[in-house]
């Protein structure tokens, strides 16, 4: 009798905590939805979608168009997947597979610390090694590429990590019948483990995306911060993280209004995805 209490009081917990963190995501999207209404309803909503140049700060016609910035963000995101998600899986596999217990347990170590790095270290080390490096070939090495290597390292372990913990649930029956049937070590993972743990496989690399998207310090301090469309990877940037950071304790009403709604179309693009994520998956199922 005790034990079915001890059941239903945890489970009273777990289905209230998920209640909160639910209903604080609510309060959130409200909250800024409230801020960002004067622009929502100023009959400036497509120019503040479609309009290249952001410029608060001028005097006769203040321009706000995140266009350019939200363009930045998304192909920061993707060039820091591009570089860690085959890095992350490709280290995971090695990991389960080849990997000695003595160099695994190492690996293991290393990932954990560089998931626990703050992101202004992260930053730091971008501007001292990567940009200078950058610049050397091609000036002014505050760019696209350097936002996307910083940021690649910082999702690194989550994607890592994740993928490690789905590949070792994986039943050692199920390799072990791969193994009997003649397939090969290699054959094994790409035709058994890899289908096997897709989902969990997808979803760090969700989460991963999910921190790239919204990261702010590191981008900051590497990307050059220029609000302009980029024609290479060598070009500055500015996405839209920097500019909530650097401009909201300035901002006026107006201003502060159209920085609001930057968040809330940074929240809505997070949810899209995950929405997505969850569609496809449960397809998948």
């Amino acid at each position: 009798m005790s034990r079915l209490r001890s059941d239903r009081v945890l489970s009273f917990v777990l289905n209230a905590a998920a209640l909160l963190c639910g209903a604080l995501v609510l309060g959130i999207v409200l909250f800024l939805s409230i801020e960002a209404a004067p622009t929502i309803f100023s009959g400036k909503i497509s120019a503040f979608f479609t309009d290249e140049k952001w410029q608060p700060g001028s005097e006769r016609d203040p321009q706000f168009g995140i266009f350019s910035m939200l363009l930045a963000s998304v192909l920061i995101t993707l060039l820091a997947a591009i570089l860690a998600v085959p890095v992350g899986i490709c280290g995971a596999i090695f990991r389960v597979f080849y990997a000695p217990e003595s160099l695994a347990k190492w690996q293991d170590r290393f990932l954990e610390l560089l998931a626990g790095i703050p992101s202004v270290i992260f930053g730091f080390w971008g501007l001292s090694v990567i940009v200078p490096f950058i610049n050397r070939y091609h000036p002014p090495g505050q760019s696209l590429l350097a936002a996307g290597i910083v940021l690649a390292l910082m999702i690194l372990p989550t994607i890592a990590l994740t993928t490690k913990s789905a590949l070792t649930a994986i039943s050692p029956s199920l390799m072990a019948g791969a193994a009997a049937l003649g397939l090969s070590r290699p054959a094994q993972i790409l035709q058994v483990a890899i289908p096997t743990a897709r989902k969990g496989i997808a979803a760090g690399c969700a989460l991963g995306l999910g921190r790239a998207i919204g990261e702010t310090m590191a981008v900051v301090m590497v990307c050059g911060n220029i609000a302009q469309i980029p024609h290479s990877v060598f070009d500055p940037v500015r996405p839209v993280t920097s500019t909530i950071a650097l401009e909201m304790g300035y901002a006026t009403a107006e201003h502060k209004s159209y920085l609001y709604a930057a968040g809330l179309v940074l929240v809505l693009m997070t949810a899209l995805f995950l929405l997505v994520r969850i569609r496809k998956g449960a397809s998948q199922w």
